[in-house]
């Protein structure tokens, strides 16, 4: 099959238009149309269906653009390991999270990687989805339990637990909560118990529930929960990782936790001496040791009043 022409078909799929492609090839609609017909052509197929407003794939051209788009991320990988060497870090580096985690913990320390590594491109894709690394979906996850995918390089980080916290102004109105039956005067702001969550969350907001709080805010993610505790909602339950970002928020029922959350950083095997990885592997692990430093801080200040 013609490289050339694959490639042509795959910025056509991609843009949805020949004008658009053509432009970003570098090339005329008329000769991106030739390369185009001649590909199908050759596969006896017909690739797309041909509207007023643009160009949609058919099903035949879906199955085409999926192995394209693979055959693009293994490439763009090849070549980020090519330009890696010992002494530079550039290009663009594509790291997957939940939304909690890279928008409360993660998104706020990268000024530091960046006045390290001006260069390098970040990517953060923040869902609950676990994207497929092998697959080149991402370069590096960091996931809330042991990635299951094979060939992957994963280490622990870190453990966090879920607690209940409120904010100061919150607990001078309607007052703090000295066991879990005064949930019941509270409003209890968690992730949804059908949305996707770690198991150890979902336990910790079933056991709530079991109080019979008359009102409930629930929100798809930990940064939905946490801006409506800082906004006197009620009493969230939130990753213990937040203490040390905002000081604006207070523990409620210290007795009451999740169990241990483990925190996972994993990327394929195949790019195990890329210094992107290396960088942002050393970068993240030197920011639990500080996080934990920090936290002890917290706990043994907290302890002493």
């Amino acid at each position: 099959m013609d490289w050339d022409k694959l490639r042509i078909f795959h910025a056509v799929a991609d843009a949805g238009s020949l004008t658009h492609a053509g432009d970003t090839l570098h090339l005329s609609q008329s000769a991106v149309s030739r390369q185009v017909r001649a590909l199908e052509e050759s596969l006896n197929t017909t690739l797309f269906h041909r509207h007023a407003r643009g160009l949609i794939l058919t099903e035949q051209g879906e199955l085409l653009f999926d192995a394209t788009s693979a055959m693009n991320k293994r490439l763009d990988t090849a070549a980020a390991r090519i330009r890696d060497s010992e002494e530079e870090v550039f290009g663009e580096l594509r790291v997957t999270t939940t939304t909690g985690f890279g928008s409360l913990w993660l998104a706020p320390r990268l000024p530091k990687l960046y006045e390290s590594y001006p260069d390098l491109k970040i990517d953060l894709m923040l869902m609950e989805r676990v994207l497929d690394l092998p697959m080149r979906e991402a370069d590096v996850a960091i996931r809330m339990k042991e990635p299951s995918q094979a060939d992957l390089i994963r280490k622990r980080l870190m453990s966090v637990r879920m607690r209940l916290y409120a904010s100061p102004s919150y607990l001078a109105r309607h007052g703090e909560p000295k066991s879990l039956d005064d949930m019941k005067n509270h409003r209890l702001i968690c992730q949804n118990t059908h949305s996707p969550q770690v198991t150890a969350g979902l336990s910790l907001v079933q056991r709530l529930l079991t109080y019979d709080i008359p009102t409930t805010l629930t929100v798809n993610n930990y940064f939905g929960v946490l801006q409506s505790v800082l906004h006197d909602l009620g009493i969230g339950v939130l990753p213990d990782y937040i203490t040390e970002e905002f000081d604006t928020v207070k523990r409620v029922l210290a007795d009451i936790e999740s169990v241990e959350v483990p925190v996972y950083l994993a990327y394929p095997e195949e790019l195990r001496h890329s210094k992107r990885i290396e960088v942002f592997r050393d970068f993240v692990q030197s920011e639990i040791i500080e996080h934990r430093k920090k936290l002890r801080n917290l706990e043994n200040a907290s302890s002493a009043r």
